[in-house]
């Protein structure tokens, strides 16, 4: 016996292992970029929802349209 122990990883494995999460990251950016931009699209329609519902308030209380 020389002394040496086995334990632990070598780097091999480690840098195994780091390849594999980052290419798991790069799988997984751009389906949560595509989440952020639909979120972004459903907060302006419903902002646009709600001016439209006040413009036709507007419209109802005073007859025309604001300028």
């Amino acid at each position: 016996m020389t002394g040496i122990s086995q334990r632990g990883f070598t780097l091999i494995e480690l840098l195994i292992v780091v390849a594999v999460i980052g290419i798991l990251a790069a799988i997984a950016v751009p389906y949560i970029s595509a989440y952020r931009v639909r979120s972004y699209n459903a907060s302006a329609m419903t902002d646009l929802r709600s001016l439209k519902t006040e413009l036709e308030g507007y419209l109802l209380a005073h007859g025309q349209y604001p300028n």
